[in-house]
């Protein structure tokens, strides 16, 4: 099977269907690649042809993505209640979803808990032995995976590094005697740990070094538990560049170091990506509403905001822009910003684009993960539509919110 170049810039997308698309269902709008995201998941595929694949629903969930996926043979992992039930929705065999529980409420748990009782295929992954406890209340003595935190974090921003934060996992201290007595009360099957999201190659050596500590600590688990572990989950955290200057992941290479660093291990391994499969796939298309002159900046005002992408507000994210009206049209230092009553609903400040003008229909990259998952309804905005293209064919996964559904729970 071919695929496509190893990540997906923004002038690689097609400018006239993306103004058809801008002008049949309006702005702003989410549109998503299935293509795309079936090349990227098998691009992971080849890398680790001996690992199981799993997605992180928590990237995208939408229903149209989350089909694409399992008909492409992928598993799902979910990191709550409501990605549980969705991809359940979506067509996953509840045998073989893994729930990654971090802090789970009550209703999360009990909802898991059930699934387990009638689908001993769930597996359920807990870094707290509070958890488990609760597990335990609940009648659950099924599929266990223990979170480990190997001290060492990875990825884009702090926000994100996960490897090195308390909140997240079993202290490496303590793996071997909670391991002991997990494996007294469930079938524990698995070791897991996420160090971090957003990894490139300048970050991998952290990212292999703490994939070592969690091999380590799986055949520490596994002496303390008595038993042979199934398999050691080591997360996902492959980044893209959003950077046009950045290059992508040599997905092939990653795999090597990957398997160097788990070593020999009684132990299938077991990934789950999310981000890469899903960022580069998506774009919000959004229109210049406002152009205004000052001495010290051009502002361009776009019908798009932090309730469209929070990403730049929240992780002070880079995300690519193309004027897709006119990319031809000498470009000019502007700051790009939404209608939000803030200082953070900025997109970028002094980018060089192509002038923008009032009408003009801009693109904004890389927005296919965490996007639409962060979409909120600040300043009582309706959440944007989302449109899927499959090749020759486009349609309509997520129709446009009105002030109508903003305003229904108070009704």
């Amino acid at each position: 099977m071919t695929t496509g170049p190893r990540v997906r810039r923004l002038a690689d997308w097609d400018d006239d269907r993306l103004l058809a698309l801008a002008a049949e269902h309006g702005t702003p709008l989410y549109v998503q690649d299935l293509g795309r995201v079936r090349e990227n998941y098998r691009r992971v595929e080849r890398a680790f042809p001996d690992a199981s694949v799993m997605y992180a629903a928590k990237a995208h969930t939408g229903r149209a993505v989350l089909s694409t996926l399992l008909d492409a043979g992928a598993n799902i992992e979910c990191a709550a209640r409501g990605e549980l039930q969705r991809a359940i929705e979506a067509g996953a065999d509840p045998n073989t979803l893994q729930y990654t529980a971090v802090n789970p409420p009550d209703a999360d748990l009990a909802y898991a808990a059930d699934i387990g009782a009638h689908h001993p295929g769930l597996t359920v992954t807990a870094g707290a032995t509070d958890t488990f406890d609760r597990l335990a209340e609940r009648g659950y003595d099924g599929r266990v995976a223990i979170r480990v935190n190997p001290g060492i974090g990875t990825g884009h921003h702090e926000k994100v590094a996960t490897g090195a934060d308390a909140k997240f996992g079993i202290p490496a201290a303590r793996v071997g005697e909670v391991a002991a007595d997990v494996a007294e009360r469930f079938d524990l099957v698995g070791i897991h740990a996420h160090v971090g999201s957003g990894v490139l190659h300048e970050d991998l050596d952290d990212h292999c070094r703490a994939i070592e500590v969690v091999a380590d600590l799986a055949r520490e688990a596994a002496d303390a538990a008595g038993t042979a572990l199934e398999f050691l989950d080591i997360g996902g955290g492959f980044g893209v560049p959003y950077r046009e200057e950045t290059a992508p992941l040599d997905m092939e290479a990653v795999g090597e170091r990957v398997r160097r660093a788990v070593g020999d291990l009684e132990a299938s391994l077991k990934l789950e990506p999310g981000r890469y499969v899903v960022a580069d796939a998506g774009l919000i298309l959004t229109t210049v509403n406002t152009r205004k002159e000052t001495e010290t900046a051009t502002v361009v005002g776009v019908d798009s905001s932090l309730a469209t992408l929070v990403r730049p507000a929240m992780f002070d994210a880079y995300h690519p822009i193309r004027n897709v009206s006119t990319p031809e049209r000498g470009a000019e230092p502007v700051s790009v910003g939404g209608p939000c009553c803030t200082s953070a609903d900025v997109f970028c400040t002094d980018r060089p684009l192509p002038r923008p003008e009032r009408g003009d229909v801009l693109a904004v990259g890389m927005a296919g993960a965490y996007g639409y998952e962060l979409a909120n309804q600040f300043h009582s905005q309706p959440r944007p539509a989302e449109v899927v293209i499959d090749g020759d064919e486009t349609r309509v996964a997520r129709r446009r919110e009105t002030l109508t559904d903003v305003t229904r729970l108070e009704e």
